[in-house]
């Protein structure tokens, strides 16, 4: 039986008690997130009425689910289906797991490792010296050896080494949350805005086919008038000029549509064959604007929170190069059996068992250690400004949204005074043109004048509309 007993254990359990008491000492920066330029209130909202301010609705949307304020059921559907099937999403749920198995690996290193060994062994001719090398013999027998073993090792955490790279590990695994979120987010605002455009362009789509039967009519009013001889044949050439060109607008309205449904299908998973989307008559309804104070915008947007993790996990790496340069204590023991036969391998007599300190310096490095943690302090310094510069990019985006929200609704208003104005002016030149006091310019003068404003109407709309997800997106979804 072979016994390699540790010897002077009183000074090994002294050092052992050391490490215990040291464990948990990290070195480096604790981390405190860093200042953010924050206004006290959005400049723009200044004078506008927020959603918070307006009469409740009858039935207020799940929260979170902030598309379901332009109340339309079958937008809402897509919006569901992306958020199963979108593959950009589901980019980002991988990242995400793949975070929280580091975590995972990352905290599995506080704890010791138990490895356990098993092997057979045949030989002739070697054996081992006492100054642990090997001579050969070779009218030595044929040896079998058959040895069994555990070994248990152990790092005591004494400079926070392993507490701040699980620091770092769970903070990179909150950024890949956020970035999760950040993603729907994004996916829903995707969805949201084609979807409001796929129905402005059925809107559109509608006014022309309006637009072209009233050229219709009119080209046909214009030629019996020529052959009853009171209109002349200019009159006829500009009717039928007009009427084809607002023909050739509606048929290109089509290229906007199918690339509006295959934009829409691709985010919903599905290939663009299998997505067709039927005419809608209505259109979605203008939701009110979110109220938001400026404080909450950074507890509220997930790339906001996925930069400030990342700031996090940067600090945490400072600790882990810093601990570098201090020793490291590992505990091990091994215990097993060994016996130059299989059948009596697990006998007492052939037990073996060995218990000991292992402590380790690296002495000269060249200065990798001190680049290593110049490294991870410029990380940390990247890391801070691209949290900064994200604040600042979330509050421009709400400041420019609602700016654009606020001048467009006083455009909406201009604009359907013109449209009203528009449709009075055509319908009084009409009247003149059929009395034979103007000529047929000024028709298709008054005509063109209708139809952009009618155009220039839906344009602002989905301004609005499309303003008012980016709006949503911009304050990090809805209410909770």
């Amino acid at each position: 039986m072979n016994h390699h007993a540790p010897v002077r254990m009183k000074p090994r359990l002294a050092l052992l008690s050391a490490a215990l008491l040291l464990a948990g000492c990290a070195v480096g920066p604790d981390y405190r997130r860093p200042d953010a330029p924050v206004s006290a209130q959005f400049r723009e909202a200044d004078g506008w009425k927020l959603a918070a301010a307006t009469a409740p609705q009858a039935q207020a949307p799940a929260a979170g689910a902030w598309w379901k304020h332009f109340g339309d059921p079958q937008l809402d559907q897509l919006v569901e289906q992306a958020d199963l099937s979108n593959q950009n999403i589901r980019v980002a749920e991988a990242r995400y797991r793949q975070a929280s198995a580091l975590l995972d690996a990352a905290q599995a290193a506080q704890f010791p490792t138990l490895n356990a060994t098993a092997g057979v062994t045949r030989s002739q001719g070697v054996s081992t010296t006492t100054t642990g090398g090997t001579t050969a013999n070779a009218g030595a027998p044929i040896r079998n050896t058959s040895r069994l073993s555990l070994a248990a090792s152990w790092e005591p955490d004494l400079w926070g080494r392993i507490a701040r790279s699980g620091e770092a590990a769970q903070a990179s695994a909150a950024a890949s949350a956020a970035d999760l979120q950040a993603a729907r987010l994004s996916t829903q605002a995707a969805v949201t805005q084609a979807y409001l455009q796929l129905r402005i362009n059925d809107a559109q789509h509608a006014l022309l086919e309006r637009t072209v039967a009233a050229y219709t009519r009119s080209a046909e009013i214009t030629r019996n008038r020529f052959d009853a001889g009171v209109a002349a044949r200019a009159d006829v050439t500009q009717a039928q000029a007009q009427l084809k060109t607002a023909q050739a607008q509606l048929i290109d309205l089509g290229i906007q549509r199918r690339q509006l449904e295959h934009a829409i299908a691709v985010l919903t998973g599905r290939p663009p064959a299998d997505l067709a989307l039927a005419p809608a008559s209505t259109l979605p309804a203008l939701p009110a604007v979110p109220g938001l104070l400026p404080s909450t915008l950074l507890e509220r947007r997930p790339d906001i929170a996925a930069a400030e993790r990342r700031v996090a996990a940067a600090n945490a790496q400072i600790g882990v190069a810093q601990a570098a340069f201090f020793p490291t204590l590992t505990l091990g023991a091994t215990a097993g059996t060994q016996s130059g036969a299989l059948a009596r391998v697990l006998s007492l007599p052939n037990q073996f068992w060995s218990l000991g300190p292992n402590l380790a310096l690296s002495v000269f490095d060249a200065g990798a250690r001190s680049a290593r943690k110049a490294q991870a302090i410029a990380s940390w310094d990247e890391t801070v400004a691209s949290y900064r510069q994200t604040v600042l990019t979330a509050f421009q985006e709400v400041e420019d949204n609602l700016a654009a929200l606020r001048i467009l609704e006083a455009e909406a208003q201009a604009q359907a005074e013109a449209l009203a104005a528009a449709t009075e002016s055509l319908a009084l030149v009409n009247n003149q043109y059929l009395a034979g006091t103007v000529s047929y310019l000024n028709v298709t003068n008054a005509q063109t004048v209708a139809l952009n404003a009618e155009r220039a109407r839906l344009d602002i709309l989905v301004r609005r509309l499309t303003g008012s997800v980016a709006l949503f997106k911009a304050t990090g979804g809805d209410q909770p």
